[in-house]
């Protein structure tokens, strides 16, 4: 659990010390091994700063863009988020030769949605823009409508709900500029799109930014020079997203246009289900969890990004290989009926599947599934 580990906040005010940020304060590693765990891909940040590592020289030429760059595929942490990663051996690589690296977590393969609330001191903008698309009478005294907490907490009384910022089931993180990152899961599919305020476009409310597809947020232990990413109350997961705060981001323009027809789910490749019915006969109830688990990640195949991919072929992962460590399943078997799967559901990306694969069933062998003990 991430409250088990040791988070010390940093009192500098200039660049980190290697005392400062060092394994001992934060432990990046552990932190990036820790999410990847929970299935949020994780990519390098800057030590003692917000943003992702830099890319290498050739991404950094202009016009050079993520687009079919091969930097990701062979293990480098170029394009920030989008280089995001769950293989346990690139985790290790990454942090284990540069240790003061911060962690951020890519939120659109995680299925997160993260209500990122800030307390800046800023200009209040006009009326409209404080909870976009929601009328405020010119009668009504807005000025003490000064930080995200208050139009996050005006916006739920509005729908008469309870405010997220108090939403104890969930994860929540205190920033160190005082802000509050409450992290919440996407259940249905839905691709959420980030935002940034209530500027132009899409936007929650004034001061409220969403982290979600396009994006990525800090992972709670994280220390820059500025403090800690310090998790508050005793929740160390993301609760599901509220029903009623994803029709205000439906109606706030976060849901990209419906498609003009919807796929149906596509079924477990044939060959990838002969393979386990021959192993174990169909008759073995471990050998029918995966085949289910097998089953989600197929149905990825009808939404290009946003539904999960990498945690679900991730548990489908440590499920065999708790089945092959447990003697119900050879590691051949597992193996090509995950990628065969993988490949129906993200064509093109044999390497990344490849990666997720050994990382799920290396962890997965560690823990022997046997039938009727755990799912």
């Amino acid at each position: 659990m991430l409250s088990d580990l040791h988070f010390s906040p940093s009192d500098s005010t200039g660049d980190p010390t290697e005392e400062q940020l060092g394994p001992s304060v934060a432990e990046p590693l552990a932190i990036a091994r820790l999410c990847a765990g929970r299935g949020w891909p994780v990519h390098p940040l800057v030590p003692g700063r917000k943003t992702p590592a830099g890319n290498c020289a050739a991404c950094r030429v202009p016009g050079h863009t993520h687009e079919n760059c091969p930097c990701p595929a062979a293990g480098r942490w170029c394009h920030g988020f989008r280089a995001a990663t769950l293989d346990a051996a690139r985790i290790d690589q990454w942090w284990g030769r540069h240790p003061h690296m911060g962690v951020g977590v890519s939120c659109g393969p995680a299925d997160l949605v993260v209500i990122d609330v800030d307390a800046h001191h800023a200009p209040q903008p006009a009326p409209g823009l404080l909870l976009p698309g929601i009328t405020i009478a010119d009668a009504v005294d807005t000025t003490a409508m000064t930080t995200g907490y208050h139009t996050l907490a005006v916006l739920a009384a509005l729908r008469a709900q309870p405010n997220p910022a108090d939403d104890a089931s969930t994860l929540r993180v205190r920033t160190p500029s005082g802000g509050l990152h409450i992290w919440y899961r996407a259940t249905d599919g839905s691709r959420w799109r980030s935002s940034s305020g209530s500027g132009a476009g899409r936007g929650l409310a004034w001061q409220v930014d969403v982290r979600a597809n396009g994006g990525y947020i800090i992972a709670p232990g994280t220390t820059t020079t500025a403090g800690t990413y310090q998790p508050v109350g005793e929740s160390r997961l993301p609760a599901p997203l509220p029903g009623w705060l994803a029709q205000e981001l439906d109606r706030t323009g976060h849901l990209p246009a419906a498609p003009t027809s919807v796929p149906a789910p596509r079924p477990v490749p044939p060959r990838a289900r002969q393979a386990v019915q021959a192993e174990g006969g169909g008759r073995d109830e471990a050998l029918r969890v995966l085949t289910r688990l097998l089953a989600d990640v197929a149905d990825c195949s009808t939404v290009s990004e946003g539904a999960g991919f990498s945690d679900k072929l991730n548990r489908a992962a440590f499920t065999a290989g708790g089945l092959v460590a447990a003697g119900h399943l050879s590691q051949h078997t597992a193996e090509r009926a995950l990628q065969e799967t993988a490949e129906l559901a993200r064509p093109g990306q044999q390497q990344r599947a490849a990666q997720i694969i050994r990382s799920g069933m290396n962890a997965g062998a560690r823990r022997p599934l046997h039938p009727g003990s755990r799912t």
